[in-house]
Formats: structure tokens, sequence, C-alpha cells
């Protein structure tokens, strides 16, 4: 009886533990058909960026039959003239200096919201919170005016100057929320030392809000290199030109379907996002869990 009673106590938990197991192979079979969807574009796009001009768009095959290195040697010849490498300069400026321009302007519109106190303060951070739902065409001629008269159309300067002026409310509520979370003693203490609202918030409030502002400069570096349309209004001369306006440049210039050239030169594109986001992932994904979740 004994030795019945311990085989089927085994059993119970052999059972037991088998069905844990079978669960966990299922999610992680599953995260592996998520993960492969997830990538197949990325994928796609190296393997055409390989294939000859004749299998682009007449072969259903994902793998070329030949590999066509020549495609990534037109890529880098660049278009209308200008190197790949002065194309990637261009997008590197612009997007580094608008990181610098909303982690800047950014963080102290935030930290007026979050910790001081002056007249208006609710309902002008309900105005700035409703331009959020304001269309980006809607500002677009208005804008386009204003740098017109001031000269800076086909420059950089339209591109970057409304960074430092606090103009993407989502990043100011998303460090907002952050510092809502900061306990205030840390603040009242350097107040008694003496420090002024700006050392307070140079010293003390601006070290612990990091993972905001790194998750702040990584979107905003991602969402800069993409962008198109802006670009495409402000920048005529081809020496200006980024990475993205290329990629239309890239077809427009010639008559033939060049599609191979210009898959190599997307590839391209994508490297510098790819690496700037694999060398950040991990401030990313605590930015987004310590700041989404305060209030």
């Amino acid at each position: 009886m004994t030795t019945t009673a311990a085989a089927s106590g085994a059993g119970h938990r052999a059972a037991g533990r088998s069905a844990p197991t079978a669960g966990r192979v299922a999610k992680h079979v599953l995260a592996l058909l998520v993960l492969l969807a997830l990538l197949y574009p990325l994928v796609w796009l190296l393997a055409t960026s390989l294939k000859p001009a004749d299998e682009v768009l007449t072969s259903l095959k994902l793998l070329p039959s030949r590999l066509a290195w020549g495609n990534y040697g037109t890529a880098l010849d660049g278009v209308s003239g200008v190197p790949i490498g002065k194309l990637l300069g261009n997008s590197l400026v612009i997007s580094v200096g608008c990181v610098l321009g909303n982690v800047l302007s950014c963080s102290l519109a935030a930290y007026a919201f979050a910790r001081l106190r002056f007249r208006m303060r609710g309902p002008m951070f309900g105005f700035m919170i409703a331009t959020m739902m304001l269309p980006h065409h809607a500002v677009l001629i208005p804008q386009y005016i204003i740098f017109n008269r001031l000269g800076m159309v086909d420059t950089f300067w339209p591109l970057v100057l409304p960074k430092f002026l606090a103009t993407d409310a989502f990043f100011v509520f998303l460090i907002v929320q952050f510092m809502r979370g900061l306990p205030r003693e840390l603040e009242e203490a350097a107040r008694i030392d003496g420090c002024g609202p700006f050392r307070v918030f140079w010293s003390v409030v601006l070290p612990l809000t990091r993972p905001a502002l790194i998750t702040t400069a990584i979107f905003t570096f991602i969402w800069s290199w993409n962008d198109f349309f802006t670009q495409l209004i402000y920048l005529f001369d081809p020496t200006k030109f980024t990475i993205t306006l290329a990629l239309r440049s890239f077809i427009d210039q010639s008559s033939q379907s060049a599609y191979g050239p210009m898959f190599a030169m997307s590839v391209l594109s994508v490297v510098p996002i790819m690496l700037f986001f694999l060398a950040f992932q991990r401030y990313l994904v605590q930015g987004m869990a310590t700041s989404g979740l305060k209030g």
C-alpha cells in the first residue's frame, strides 16, 4: 500500500510538472512564430537587395538565384552626384539636433508643469495635451510661411529649430509623468541648502529623470531619421538631402526601374537605426516601464 501510494504521488507530481512545461513550450513556439512574422519584412528587404534587376518584380522566391552585389556598389555611389556618406551625414546631423532639442526643451517644460506652481498651470497643461490631437498638416502651411520669411527654407533649421521649443507634447507628457513620481523630499532638501529652481532641476531632478530622457532621445532619433514628408517640404538642394529623400530621388533620377539598388540603399539606411536601438534597448524598456505607469 505504501509503495502504491508513493508511486501514485510521484505520478501526480510528474503530471503536474509536465503540464506547465507543455504550456511554456507552447508559449515559446508562439513567441517564435510572432518573431518570424515581425522579422520577415527585414529578411525580405535584405534578400531583395541582393536580387538581379530581372528577379525583383518577377520572381516569387525569397532567395535570389544569384547574388547581385553590384546593387550595393550603385547604392554607395549615392544619387545626383551626392555620395551615400554625405546623405547619411545629413540625416545624422538632423537627428542628433532633434534629439538635443527635444531632450533639453521637453525636460524644461515638463519640470515646470510637474514641479513649479504658477498661474494657469492646469489649463496650459491641458492645452498642451490637446495639441497632440492636432494634425501635423494643419500647421504645415503657417510654419512654412514663417520659415520662408526668415530665410530658413532649404536649410536644416526648419527641421531642428522647432525641437528646441518643446513642440512635441508627447515627450513633455512622458517626462511629466515620470517627474511626478519622484520624491519631493530631495528637492526640499536642495532648497534648504540654498538651491534655486534651475539648480534643483539641473542637479537633482534631471539625473533622476534619465530613463525618461533616454526614451525621449531614442524615439526622437528614430522618428527624425525616418522622417520624409517634412524633409521633402523644406529641402531642395541635393547636397542637403537625407537618406530618406535619396530613396525617392533614386527612383526619379532615371526612367529605368533600379529596384535592386534602391532596396540596397534601404538596407544601408536601416543599419544605423538598428545599431542605435540595440545599443539603448535596455534603457528604452526601463524608461517606458517607469514613465508610463507613474501619475
